[in-house]
């Protein structure tokens, strides 16, 4: 099948080997990638990538898990959603 034939419902992974001898993989339709030492476990994080993209895992940081960051929870919640210059 040419990349264009490739059905809506199918996952297309794109899996690399770095100069390193780390991994890469990169799910082709969101543009999603992620790295590990094996091929293994760079598929593994993917799949962990993916489910924090779509929204299926994790959650927003409570205020104590701010303050061990070292952010003010306060500030960082009166932002109103807009990046920091340096993250635009």
């Amino acid at each position: 099948m040419a990349k264009s034939d490739t059905p809506d419902d199918c996952q297309q992974i794109e899996l690399l080997e770095n100069p390193s001898g780390s991994w890469t993989a990169t799910d082709q339709r969101t543009g999603v990638a992620s790295q590990g030492e094996t091929r293994t476990k760079a598929l593994e994080n993917l799949d962990e990538a993916l489910a924090l993209y779509r929204g299926e895992t994790g959650h927003e940081p409570t205020d104590e898990e701010l303050r061990e960051l070292g952010v003010d929870p306060e500030i960082a919640r009166s932002q109103g959603g807009e990046l920091p210059d340096v993250l635009e």
